[in-house]
């Protein structure tokens, strides 16, 4: 059974920092790339950066470039998503989701799915 469980969600005051993780389980991890997501109340889900498992490629988002760093663990089929400078347009629910092959932000693309995990910044 396919399973990714994020972690590490709060509440932070602007300019402060959190890591998120995605622990990643039933699939061959280094086969896939795994990217995280938000989504804001009435706003649609929004592609924030992604890793490939195999290269270590990684993409950003405009809006998290130089704030926003993604990393993976392969032992531990687990990927961070360390967040410094935190605003408060940062505050959505977090999901991590897995696609096969190559990375991307297209969120259409992605065959799983975890539960989410809520970042809320305050001003």
């Amino acid at each position: 059974e396919v399973q990714l469980v994020e972690s590490g969600g709060g509440l932070v005051q602007a300019g402060g920092s959190l890591r998120l993780s995605c622990a990643a389980s039933g699939f061959t991890f280094d086969d896939y790339a795994i990217g995280w997501f938000r989504q804001a109340p009435g706003k649609e889900r929004e592609g924030v950066s992604c890793i490939s498992s195999s290269d270590g490629s990684t993409y950003y988002a405009d809006s998290v470039k130089g704030r926003f760093t993604i990393s993976s663990d392969n032992a531990k089929n687990t990927v961070y998503l360390q967040m410094n400078s935190l605003k408060p347009e940062d505050t959505a629910v977090y999901y991590c989701a897995a696609v096969e092959g190559l990375s991307t932000l297209k969120g259409y693309e992605y065959d799983y799915w975890g539960q989410g995990t809520q970042v809320t910044v305050s001003s």
